[in-house]
């Protein structure tokens, strides 16, 4: 569909390399999350609030390569809206990680970018396909 790559889409080439490149960098954040999850104390509030972000973190990752598989185009907008609402809920579990004092700020950074940018991605492509 518009940002995977399809018949659609006039420049063919340039749009699956774009969506395998956003597929290695969200398979890529996935992992990230993994190890920063695995990282923190085995504590109650520090496994639960990681334990949402755990599930928002790889579930972008996995929902983004179903929109990509997408078989029309309201199918293609529903699962890219999935993949906003994951990127944007996994952002708010690492700023509550953070804001909470349960992990200092500096550790986090890195990671927190990266979730913002791809909050960012895939909002303004959900939107692109809603044609707002």
């Amino acid at each position: 569909m518009p940002n995977c790559g399809s018949a659609e889409v006039p420049n063919l080439k340039n749009q699956n390399s774009k969506s395998g490149e956003l597929k290695a960098r969200t398979k890529k954040f996935a992992i990230r999350v993994i190890r920063m999850f695995k990282a923190l104390p085995n504590k109650p509030a520090e496994q639960v609030i990681g334990k949402q972000a755990l599930r928002a973190g790889t579930g972008m990752a996995a929902n983004y390569r179903a929109a990509c598989r997408a078989r029309s185009k309201a199918e293609f907008t529903a699962k890219i809206g999935v993949v906003s609402e994951e990127a944007d809920e996994v952002v708010y579990w690492l700023e509550l990680l953070v804001d909470s004092g349960l992990v200092k700020a500096g550790l986090m950074d890195s990671l927190l970018k990266e979730a913002r940018e791809l909050s960012a991605i895939f909002t303004a492509s959900y939107n692109t396909a809603r044609g707002s």
